[in-house]
């Protein structure tokens, strides 16, 4: 049965160690092997991707490269160019691996902004660290001429710290959904989106980074997806992980979902987020499912096989 998918890529599938754009783009030409396949079996496919490597980066360029004559570009801005660069590695490997295969289908990236609230309590609880390391000395000496906020991180430095707002709205969902209702394969949503707040009825960047997967969701939800897929470096979610009892996850509810997180099962920053985000896909949206596995497994999933799958059934 043909499907509305779309896809949550992380950042670092695209970035592991070899921050070159040729090495990024082996990896997404790579990617795209395996996402094909949803398109040969007939399924709508929607993109989306992470960008923490890659925005991480290039502000560490910005940073580099700051001068009176040539100011460093803000973090929405930042987000804004890895949506661009990202994009257009996604949808020229993909372009040409249809073409390979004879298939003649559109490909298109758009530039996403995703709606904040201003009131969001991330706003004034700073706790997503972004970009290059300090020393404490040179962690003083900015906060001294700047109202940046830094957290020492994980013993390699202090780092700056963002919020890390929750999505409300994504700007551009209607013309999302008009190239995906046209059966155009379309990237969107990369890096969280470039958080906005709307202040009457006027737009204006903010200095924050939205969670992909929440964005995610929030899109596979205006645009009427059946699933929402996340991906990541394993094929089933487990309880007890690593731990002597743990216990592989197939089909699972939202109830069951939301005591695994009371119990503390899932670790934040990693698979508590993407757990969260296919929650709120499955609460909005009626007789959808959310799938979180791994690359490797996308294929056999849709033919059969077995993943961690989100229902309200």
């Amino acid at each position: 049965m043909k499907k509305r998918v779309l896809v949550a890529l992380g950042g670092n599938a695209i970035l592991s160690k070899d921050p070159t754009a040729q090495a990024q783009i082996a990896a997404v030409e790579e990617t795209m092997n395996y996402l094909v396949e949803l398109i040969k079996q007939g399924h709508q496919l929607i993109i989306s991707h992470g960008n923490g490597p890659q925005v991480g980066n290039l502000l560490l360029q910005q940073a580099a490269g700051d001068s009176p004559k040539n100011p460093a570009m803000p973090l929405d801005t930042c987000v804004a160019m890895t949506q661009g660069s990202i994009g257009y590695w996604l949808q020229n490997a993909l372009k040409n691996k249809l073409k390979d295969l004879g298939i003649d289908k559109e490909v298109a990236s758009v530039v996403t902004q995703v709606k904040v609230d201003a009131a969001d309590p991330a706003f004034t609880n700073l706790s997503k660290p972004i970009g290059p390391f300090y020393s404490e000395a040179e962690k003083l000496e900015l906060e001294a001429k700047s109202q940046d906020q830094f957290v020492e991180d994980a013993g390699r430095g202090y780092r700056k710290v963002v919020a890390s707002p929750k999505p409300v709205d994504i700007v551009e969902a209607k013309v999302i959904k008009t190239l995906v209702d046209n059966d155009v394969v379309t990237i969107a949503v990369g890096g969280g989106g470039i958080p906005v707040v709307e202040t009457d009825g006027h737009l204006a960047g903010v200095e924050a980074v939205i969670d992909k997967d929440f964005a995610s969701a929030k899109l596979a939800e205006l645009i009427d997806a059946d699933v929402l897929l996340i991906l990541t470096g394993v094929d089933n979610v487990y309880i007890n992980y690593n731990q002597p009892d743990q216990e592989k996850l197939e089909e699972i509810t939202v109830a069951q979902a939301k005591e695994w997180i009371a119990q503390g099962q899932f670790a934040p920053g990693s698979m508590l987020p993407k757990v969260e985000a296919a929650i709120d896909f499955v609460e909005n949206k009626e007789n959808a499912s959310a799938v979180i596995t791994s690359l490797s497994n996308v294929k056999n999933y849709f033919e059969g096989g077995s993943a961690t799958v989100i229902s309200n059934k």
